[in-house]
């Protein structure tokens, strides 16, 4: 996604040797999203991954292709099961395993599917490291405003121009009608992921110690399992055809419907599928790290590998099999250049998206706030600096002449963060501000979320 430098002469990636007859591209080009490799090798994004983050000698996985495609038809088979006999479990799951339930959820635990889940949600699996998680945690966490801007402006921006991605959003009207208040609580499930004591202390809103990163009826614990049932409701709706909100904003065409209005799953895959839920947890874990290290954070290698730990277990709880995880940066980069590599792009699906959230601040401001403007095109420079600006134009974001301008943070960032590592006083004074910054930003979760109030 992200290259250490931002230079226009940027190389174009040679073409991949792997796969050269028309059998073996036949063989992960099952689904009509997928396109083949080398179809947009020039894309911005691409070329610096391949220059910068990948190995000299790197071949695309036929495997990892196959692999890849093939999660496309698989969506949460535990929760999908549950789905499919009208079991809504988020509720009585938390409350189960918090041991504060009724009579009414006993005939659940027989239910193989729940009791799976129950096991899941109950105690941490034993690759989950808690120590190397909340170092991930703290500098995840550190940064509020740098985190906002890159889960809006890249994690998010970047996905839209993924059609696979975007249309179950425009379908359900998430992040359309409704862009702000779905922003913000997303905003509050990364949150809510890389809470730790340090930052939650337990006289704050009268709620109990955070004992841990995650820890088991935390604030992430529970947003996980509600978020779990919101994609599960979701991918069994849209598969229905019951998803309308995309109607007189997407062509008809353009959605390849079935016959009788439902989801295509030969084209799209299932909704929310094994594959799509990856690249969503390297969205909000890869890439945002990646970022904060462009933008002039000081992140180490641990906290690199932290931040990626941390991750895996919400994906895991979002049910992820995690099997399918690539196992560390490295082949997170290998993931995902590939994933972008077979996407079929079309910006005109994302285009409504990007929209809704480039207009936020104007919205929010008044139509005819500079200061609205401004934050607007500063937005659109973020996207465009670190993502790139073919993408930037397919989803029609302005162009600003000065936005290089973001860059502005790096060397002021890096010296900040050299300045805490070195000076206790300064790392309290930071942490200080960080604090106060990050509750003028929560203005909308306090006023709209139980959990922020």
């Amino acid at each position: 996604m992200i290259s250490k430098k931002f230079s226009k002469k940027e190389t174009k990636a040679p073409s991949d040797e792997l796969i050269q007859d028309k059998e073996a591209i036949a063989s992960y080009q099952r689904h009509g999203r997928t396109t083949a490799f080398t179809d947009h090798s020039d894309l911005q994004v691409l070329r610096r991954i391949r220059r910068y983050l990948l190995p000299k000698d790197f071949v695309m996985s036929q495997a990892l292709l196959e692999e890849m495609v093939a999660g496309y038809d698989i969506g949460d088979p535990l929760a999908d099961a549950l789905a499919a006999d009208g079991i809504r479990f988020a509720k009585p799951l938390q409350q189960i395993i918090s041991n504060d339930h009724d009579a009414l959820y006993v005939d659940l635990t027989t239910n193989p599917a729940f009791s799976t889940l129950t096991a899941q949600f109950s105690r941490h699996p034993d690759w989950f490291d808690p120590k190397l998680a909340q170092i991930g945690a703290l500098a995840y966490r550190r940064y509020p405003l740098m985190l906002i801007w890159l889960l809006r402006n890249v994690a998010l921006m970047a996905g839209y121009s993924i059609p696979a991605l975007s249309l179950p959003l425009i379908q359900t009207g998430a992040l359309m009608h409704d862009a702000l208040p779905r922003l913000m609580r997303t905003y509050a499930y990364i949150l809510a992921v890389s809470e730790h004591p340090e930052l939650e202390p337990s006289a704050r809103h009268n709620r109990k110690p955070i004992e841990q990163v995650l820890a088991i009826g935390s604030e992430g614990w529970r947003q996980s399992i509600k978020v779990r049932q919101i994609h599960t409701l979701v991918r069994q709706n849209l598969l229905k055809g019951k998803g309308n909100a995309a109607a007189g904003v997407i062509p008809k065409a353009d959605q390849h419907h079935n016959a009788d209005g439902s989801w295509n799953t030969d084209y799209w895959g299932i909704p929310i599928n094994q594959t799509d839920m990856i690249a969503t947890h390297l969205q909000f874990s890869l890439l945002i790290m990646r970022g904060l290290q462009l933008l002039g954070a000081r992140i180490s290698n641990e906290e690199a590998e932290g931040i990626l730990h941390l991750w895996n277990l919400a994906s895991y709880w979002m049910g992820v099999d995690l099997q399918r995880l690539p196992k560390d940066e490295a082949a997170c980069w290998e993931w995902l250049y590939t994933y972008l590599s077979i996407q079929q792009l079309d910006f005109k699906m994302g285009r409504p998206l990007a929209k809704a959230l480039h207009d936020l601040p104007r919205q929010l401001m008044g139509e005819d706030n500079r200061r609205g403007r401004f934050v607007e095109m500063v937005n659109a420079s973020v996207t465009r600096t670190l993502v790139g600006d073919d993408i930037g134009d397919g989803l029609q974001l302005p162009k600003s002449k000065i936005r290089y301008g973001v860059l502005s943070s790096v060397p002021i960032l890096f010296a900040l963060d050299t300045a805490r590592q070195h000076n206790s006083g300064i790392a309290d004074k930071l942490e200080q501000f960080r604090a106060k910054r990050q509750d003028n930003m929560n203005w909308w979760l306090k006023k709209n979320d139980d959990y922020y109030k």
